[in-house]
């Protein structure tokens, strides 16, 4: 079980660090089209979005 939780926490943190790369690969003016600032990839990453 304690396993299973910190395998899970571990592919959701990479998971969030994946996004965060691509959305930090955009433009603005892409990022803008789609309703995110750059100031705000961290915070959308961590949520998942």
């Amino acid at each position: 079980m304690f396993l299973s939780v910190v395998l899970s926490g571990l592919r959701r943190w990479l998971r969030g660090r994946e996004t965060a790369h691509q959305l930090n690969a955009l433009s603005d003016r892409e990022l803008s089209d789609i309703g995110i600032a750059r100031y705000d990839i961290a915070q959308v990453a961590r949520q998942g979005h």
